[in-house]
């Protein structure tokens, strides 16, 4: 009988796993400084860390780096050789038979066999015409033809195809050859990684004020000039990837590698992207690697006639909530499908970075259904996690970084892992930064469930300044998530069927309508300045958009008319919305200036629960909510760091943004050393019911 472990033993074995762990992973004894309670999972960064770098050293032995490995595109798919050739090489492990047709060949399915290589690819050289001229013209129809090892014969768009279409009253969607004499040719360099990042959310396709689908060029004349007059300095563009069902928003990706058709072509896309360079604004694609379209005749499922291919086989390849496939990031051809993808939107498109969609789904094998996350470190690590995924997303930063140093990734995870916006050289996930998703929830929580006056402050402090130490969160009030259907905006849980009647400036505020213009910029103030490193508004939410957000569909009688966006509203002087779009323009501006979301955390000095009062400070800055419904306070005593004299720098009660006029901003605000909640000087200041003031001492250098 083996002898039992003491105590002692164990804490030798203990020490010995984390003296081993800060040995394999570079940089790991910096995580735990700043996170002791990370101690016991130590040998979980560990094998993270060195699953990462066997991956990583294998792909330059195998195939000579990543830099080589994440240029399938230039091989996979149908390429015009030099002789005016074609060269075509496709993964289809489960195939009998690869064949090409299409116009070129007058639909013959079988005159074109490719020939089989190693490890499930195939590969096809068609010889150039005698006279050289092109052999696949520029927008001529192809397909692969594939024959099952069950005797099927299959039409297929091939996954690395570049421009698919859908014709007329056509069900599925076309592949066309995408071969422009002439391609987009980019005149303007990527702008410098931003200091502060102030995200416009933006879906092309719902851009105008018509009922009808935007197209690229709509939103590069017409949009672009908005987002840049308001200081956003970023653009997050969503449903970029083709997906056959407008519906899904994006989110079930029928061709990867494709621009969607639907709003243009690919040059057309390039030129927006060009074009918000040209203003000093990135671009990030939303990209989606969680999961793709369960189509088959213009996805990638079944693509060779088998359920795996590039998922897993089984249920594990099916995500029940969302009906669609799965990726297998195990497999080597995965690996090089996805991060060939991560660099073509890079190097043809030339975007700025990625924000990462439905990572929480990634992570862990239960796809985050049925969890509530308490925060609890054992939730984070162990069988449930899905390294694979994980891994994945390690080289998929590792690759966005490398080749773009200035690039920025951000992770849409809801379960809060610790680490994922941790460098990887300390067994992190290298994203630099992640949704603060708890925010949004918690504005709606408030607006549904509680009166004004029972609003708590110390709960709002908490879900703003609730975030991990050292890793970079972008905050907002909404997203496009509480714009859909089903669910409300902030402005219209504010104001609902008022909006319809009573916003124009020639009529009397209601007191529906006062509330609802006054909470709504406060709600966004406070949340961009105390709630991240990064900023998020989905695109009219700035000026408190009416309606909800719906595509056409069954449902709808395929209607378009929620699935537009009406900037006309902000631009007719009679109507209240342009208040709003003043004010969050002017916050923006005021955030360039001053730079809070690149500053350290707030120091939260008052959160009052009796008085509905929250001050902070931030960049020097002194921020002051009063979110009481009624109650005005004279000489109201707020805590500061420094003495000197303050001036009002943004003020929600002004005449620009919809409000009552009832501060002086000629008024100097002088502070003194006279301590008052833990801060060494003090200032009196008045502050009105519903408002939201920013000063700043203006004896500091600026």
């Amino acid at each position: 009988m083996a002898a039992p472990v003491t105590p002692a033993a164990r804490a030798e074995d203990s020490e010995a796993a984390l003296n081993a762990a800060l040995a394999d992973v570079p940089e790991l004894a910096r995580l735990l400084e700043v996170d002791p309670y990370l101690k016991p999972y130590a040998v979980d960064f560990q094998r993270r860390y060195k699953q990462f770098s066997q991956i990583l050293n294998s792909i330059g032995e195998n195939e000579g780096g990543i830099d080589k490995f994440s240029r399938g595109y230039e091989s996979f798919g149908v390429h015009r050789c030099a002789d005016g050739g074609l060269y075509c090489k496709e993964w289809a492990p489960g195939a009998e038979g690869v064949f090409l047709t299409g116009d070129f060949n007058g639909w013959n399915p079988f005159s074109y066999p490719y020939k089989k290589l190693d490890y499930g690819k195939w590969e096809l050289y068609i010889p150039p015409k005698q006279n050289k001229s092109v052999l696949v013209p520029h927008g001529s129809k192809l397909k692969v033809v594939i024959t099952s090892k069950s005797g099927e014969t299959l039409y297929r768009i091939s996954p690395w195809a570049k421009y698919v279409v859908r014709e007329g009253a056509n069900v599925n969607y076309d592949w066309l050859h995408w071969d422009p004499e002439h391609s987009y040719e980019f005149k303007h360099s990527r702008p410098k990684k931003p200091r502060s990042l102030r995200i416009y959310e933006s879906h092309v396709g719902i851009s105008s004020h018509e009922g009808k689908v935007a197209s690229y060029k709509h939103f590069t004349c017409n949009v672009l000039p908005r987002i840049k007059d308001l200081g956003y300095n970023c653009i997050q563009l969503m449903a970029i990837m083709e997906h056959a069902y407008y519906a899904s928003f994006g989110y079930q990706i029928t061709s990867f590698f494709a621009a969607s058709s639907r709003y243009g072509t690919p040059e057309e896309l390039k030129e927006l992207v060009d074009t918000a360079h040209s203003m000093g604004i990135i671009v990030l694609l939303d990209v989606v690697h969680s999961h793709a379209s369960k189509n088959s005749a213009d996805g990638l499922n079944m693509f060779d006639g088998t359920d795996s291919c590039y998922f897993h086989s089984g249920p594990r390849g099916t995500h029940d909530l969302w009906d669609s496939r799965l990726f297998a990031y195990s497999s080597w051809e995965v690996l090089r499908f996805l991060l060939s993808n991560i660099r073509w939107w890079l190097e043809e498109y030339r975007f700025d970075g990625f924000r990462f969609d439905g990572v929480t789904s990634m992570l862990y094998h239960h796809h985050g259904m049925g969890q509530s996350f308490s925060g609890d470190y054992s939730e984070y690590f162990g069988l449930q996690v899905d390294e694979d995924a994980l891994t994945y997303l390690m080289l998929a930063n590792h690759l966005v970084h490398t080749l773009c140093p200035d690039s920025i990734t951000i992770a849409e995870d809801v379960s809060g892992m610790p680490a994922l916006c941790s460098p990887i050289s300390q067994g992190g996930g290298g994203f630099d930064y992640r949704l603060a998703m708890a925010i949004p929830d918690k504005w709606i929580q408030l607006l549904k469930e509680f009166k004004d006056e029972d609003w708590n402050m110390g709960d709002i402090v908490y879900t703003l300044t609730n975030r991990r130490y050292l890793e970079k969160c972008i905050a907002y009030a909404e997203s496009h998530d509480q714009a859909l259907v089903g669910d409300k905006t902030v402005a219209f849980w504010l104001m609902d069927a008022e909006m319809y009647t009573n916003m124009s400036v020639l009529t009397p505020f209601t007191p529906v309508i006062d509330r609802g213009i006054q909470l709504h910029k406060m709600i966004r103030l406070i949340t961009h300045g105390l709630g991240g490193e990064g900023y998020l508004n989905f695109m009219g939410n700035e000026f408190g958009h009416p309606e909800w957000l719906d595509f056409p569909r069954k449902g709808n009688n395929e209607s378009y008319h929620y699935a537009r966006r009406q900037f006309h509203l902000t631009d007719d002087d009679l109507l209240r919305y342009k208040f709003l779009n003043n004010f969050d323009r002017d916050m923006n501006r005021l955030e360039e200036r001053c730079g809070w979301l690149s500053a350290p955390q707030a120091y939260v000095s008052e959160k009052h629960e009796g008085n509905k009062i929250i001050a902070f400070e931030r960049a020097g800055l002194l921020f002051i909510f009063n979110f009481h419904p009624s109650k005005s306070y004279t000489d109201y005593r707020v805590g500061t760091a420094l003495p000197g004299k303050f001036k009002i720098v943004l003020d929600s009660d002004a005449a620009e943004y919809g409000g009552h006029q009832r501060l002086d901003h000629s008024t100097d605000f002088f502070s003194e050393a006279f301590e008052h909640n833990g801060r060494p000087c003090s200032l009196l200041v008045y502050i009105p019911s519903r408002v939201a003031l920013i000063l700043q001492n203006v004896d500091l250098p600026n």
